[in-house]
């Protein structure tokens, strides 16, 4: 009897399905950060820009961008062929700081 991950070819584990769920979960990501940036801005916009509500709208622009490179990154390296590599520290770190910036700044703008 053949195992699952001889049966596909590589001498691995069989990654199945996860490599596409982890890629779909990265593009939900990007989608909640995106509506959270235009909510902050929207918010930001009906109530007058002071310049505390300006600087909490770029903070909460800036950490939207950091998590978009990195999930972009992430999106392209499971899409390849193969097992694909595991996040490094330093990338979840970075996705960690700039979800925080991105919130921080969200609430900034709506708490004025």
């Amino acid at each position: 009897m053949t195992s699952p991950a001889a049966a596909a070819g590589h001498g691995g584990r069989d990654p199945g399905l996860q490599p596409e769920r982890t890629r779909l979960a990265w593009r939900r990501t990007t989608l909640t950060g995106t509506v959270v940036a235009v909510l902050a801005g929207k918010a930001g916009l009906a109530g007058g820009a002071s310049a505390g509500v300006l600087a909490a709208g770029v903070a909460c622009c800036v950490g939207w961008v950091g998590v978009l490179v990195v999930a972009h990154r992430r999106i392209r390296g499971l899409a390849g062929a193969g097992e694909p590599e595991r996040l490094s520290l330093r990338s979840a770190v970075g996705v960690v700081v700039c979800v925080l910036v991105t919130v921080g700044g969200g609430v900034g703008v709506v708490l004025r």
